[in-house]
């Protein structure tokens, strides 16, 4: 038994309307991003030009894509993959507000390094902790608007058009993996539009996803770093880097009593 230790967030006719809305979207913020090199489209918001083309095929539930954690890898006190996430999607454009202390309980925050201490032997293991990318996630139920929606890749995100900020998502995820735009936000990435009194969390670099890279800035930062703790893949593809890792070591979900069957998975713990 574990506990938690926080140490201080062209459609196709299958698709729900949420789904519906976030693909157009996604479609729109292809077309502007071939327009090329770097513009000023509104106030405060950037266009970047991406290198790779956009996938035009619709997402399919052929992939689910979710990572592998290997604790023993994960080195104390190391934050690459933490650093290359708020970078990737522009949280560190974060302008403190308030007192050090409120700020650093508001700022969004998209992976934390948490403690896990077994009550038996008092073994302690540190390990990041991002959304879990359910495949039943309790944020999608609870969510009033659908805002909070599953793609048929396996990724949990938020649209931030739909959200209404009333944070029951919080609530319902037994990670505490949310976060909530408290303050204005400002020189917010093309790709990964954010907005006050919105919730967010991590989308597997969704942006990605949808570009036909097949990777995460967190993986790629862990793996710059030399520790290869964090694998990113396919898990429905047997083959696949991942999915061959995970059957050679032990590994498991966390709080897999509650039968979320997790896209997040951890080894060492």
């Amino acid at each position: 038994m574990h506990r938690l230790h926080a140490p201080h967030n062209q459609p196709s006719g299958d698709e729900s309307p949420a789904e519906a809305v976030a693909t157009t979207r996604r479609a729109l913020i292809g077309t502007a991003a071939g327009l090329g090199a770097a513009a000023l489209v509104a106030p405060g918001v950037v266009l970047h030009t991406l290198s790779a083309q956009a996938e035009t095929a619709p997402i399919t539930n052929k992939s689910r894509w979710g990572l592998l954690i290997e604790t023993d890898k994960c080195a104390e006190g190391c934050r690459a993959c933490i650093e290359a996430c708020d970078h990737e999607h522009g949280l560190d454009r974060q302008v403190p507000e308030g007192s050090p202390s409120k700020w650093e309980q508001q700022k969004a925050v998209w992976i934390r390094k948490v403690k896990l201490q077994d009550n038996q032997t008092g073994r302690i293991t540190q390990l990041p902790l991002m959304c879990q990318h359910c495949e039943h996630p309790p944020c999608v139920d609870v969510c009033p608007t659908g805002a909070s929606f599953k793609r048929a890749d396996g990724i949990v995100m938020v649209d931030r058009h739909l959200c209404i900020g009333c944070r029951y998502c919080m609530m319902a995820c037994p990670y505490k993996a949310r976060s909530f735009i408290h303050h204005n936000t400002t020189g917010q990435l093309t790709a990964v539009p954010r907005g006050k009194g919105c919730v967010e969390s991590c989308n597997l670099c969704v942006h990605r996803r949808d570009y036909g890279q097949d990777s995460t800035a967190c993986a790629d930062a862990c793996a710059a770093t030399g520790h290869h703790a964090i694998l990113f893949g396919d898990l429905k593809d047997p083959e696949s880097p991942i999915r061959r890792r995970m059957r050679e070591i032990q590994n498991r979900q966390i709080r897999e009593d509650l039968g979320l069957n997790t896209g997040v998975r951890y080894a060492g713990i």
